[in-house]
């Protein structure tokens, strides 16, 4: 069974680094249920399939409830747990091969995962980083590279060396593997917030996720400008998108000696900022 998200506490980690995946047999197995549908169900099939007993758990608006029901015409149901706004139950013996989701192509022949950020197509935002970015050279980083469609486009530069693209859902980053197929590539399965390459970068591109869940959070997205001011070399610079209204300028003002607002569009906004602040 495969993880899709990097274990956060230090324990699992280290199982996580020891093995990519999770196979039975096993004592039991907890599902935490995530957004999409489709991702949920196959997290679910994945799990009922190790043989042993399955608890599923999730909230109410992450559709918690309509896939009980599913299931309760499909398997044994155990006791029903109802707190606050979720749900966690027991699973029984079940065959759920049919909810299995594999990664497929999009019309663009993009590989993505059930479950990824804009599995459709290239999301707008990065589509509007692409076509502002200039060719990039030496070292450069993609935090929160998803499936990869930014990062294919920064290898387009003859220039550069190395790339890092560093994701924490794991599915996506599998896709990413197939998508960026470039021998400069190395794939890192880690949170973006707090990953640390083996040497400073000269650049960093982003367009950093904002929610934890269904609520926004814009300190996610100024974690990710953290990252990029503690990774990058002395005179690294970072090439940021972000949607209009996250207030991500006064990060930048601290983070950053240079920052520059580049021309965007009604949705998003573009920066470069150059030459992070080093902490004393």
């Amino acid at each position: 069974m495969t993880h899709d998200r990097q274990p956060e506490h230090a324990g699992f980690a280290r199982v996580a680094e020891m093995r990519e995946r999770i196979e039975g047999p096993a004592g039991s197995v907890v599902v935490s249920l995530p957004r999409e549908r489709a991702a949920a169900r196959d997290r679910i099939a994945r799990a009922a399939a190790l043989g042993c007993p399955v608890l599923v758990d999730g909230q109410k608006v992450d559709g918690i409830d309509s896939l009980l029901k599913e299931l309760r015409g499909r398997a044994t149901i155990g006791t029903v747990i109802s707190k606050a706004h979720g749900k966690i139950f027991a699973l029984g013996p079940a065959d759920l091969s049919d909810w299995l989701a594999e990664p497929a192509r999009n019309d663009a022949g993009w590989l993505t995962p059930p479950g990824g950020f804009s599995p459709g197509a290239v999301d707008p935002g990065t589509a509007l980083l692409t076509a502002a970015l200039p060719p990039l050279d030496g070292h450069v980083v993609d935090l929160g590279a998803g499936w990869g469609a930014l990062s294919a486009a920064v290898l387009t530069s003859a220039k550069v060396k190395h790339l890092d693209l560093v994701e924490a859902h794991r599915p996506s980053l599998d896709c990413a593997r197939v998508n960026v197929p470039d021998p400069r590539a190395a794939f890192h399965w880690a949170d973006a917030t707090s990953w640390t390459p083996e040497r400073g970068a000269d650049h960093v591109v982003a367009n950093p996720p904002f929610h934890k869940g269904r609520k926004g959070d814009p300190d996610l997205g100024r974690a990710f400008l953290a990252t990029a001011a503690r990774v990058l070399s002395p005179r690294g610079r970072l090439w940021l998108v972000a949607n209009r209204h996250l207030p991500y300028e006064a990060a930048l003002a601290t983070l950053f000696t240079e920052v520059e607002e580049l021309p965007g569009s009604s949705a998003f906004k573009l920066f470069r900022a150059a030459r992070p602040r080093r902490r004393r």
